[in-house]
């Protein structure tokens, strides 16, 4: 994906939390979205410091980690989608983890990550991650049983015909014909 050339304008009015554990690992997201211009990043050191923060900062971004003490960033996104007490349902959450089994994923991406990214991650990675969320937000879905980001990352056009549709022609072609049918009632 190519971002073109930074525009720090852009990222200067972003309040983006970092919910990591690890403090080097917040030191080096820290310095990646400072070097774009981001001035305002919030810390938290796992999911409950950042439901705490999230009451006292308007955030734009969340970049969690996902193994963390307490409430690990899964729990967290789960909160932020689902909670009467989430200050934005729809905030976007890029999740990093050196964890990247195929089943891993599947869960954050279930939980509402807006976005994953496997640890070791570059700067130029995290960058487009979120240029993707701040430029291109997907839209949001709700089921019975998930809400979050459209999961889906590209949507084909669909070319065929639309099966309930047909459904519906088949039965009110079959109610017609049973209604033309001559009726042998008191034969």
């Amino acid at each position: 994906m190519s971002q073109g050339p930074i525009n720090e304008a852009r990222f200067q009015r972003l309040c983006v939390m970092i919910v990591e554990d690890s403090q080097p690992m917040r030191e080096v997201l820290r310095a990646i979205l400072q070097s774009i211009g981001v001035k305002n990043i919030i810390d938290a050191r796992d999911g409950n410091h950042a439901i705490r923060k999230l009451g006292e900062y308007q955030v734009d971004v969340i970049i969690t980690d996902w193994v963390m003490e307490e409430m690990d960033g899964v729990e967290l996104t789960r909160w932020i989608r689902t909670s009467e007490h989430s200050p934005d349902e729809f905030l976007p959450i890029i999740m990093v983890s050196g964890y990247t089994e195929s089943n891993r994923i599947e869960m954050a991406r279930d939980a509402g990550v807006t976005e994953f990214m496997a640890k070791p991650f570059t700067g130029v990675g995290l960058i487009q991650r979120l240029v993707a969320v701040i430029e291109h937000p997907r839209p949001f879905v709700r089921t019975d049983d998930y809400f979050g980001p459209d999961r889906r990352r590209k949507v084909e056009p669909f070319d065929g015909e639309e099966r309930r549709e047909a459904e519906i022609r088949n039965r009110d072609a079959r109610a017609k014909s049973a209604a033309r049918e001559p009726s042998h009632a008191g034969s």
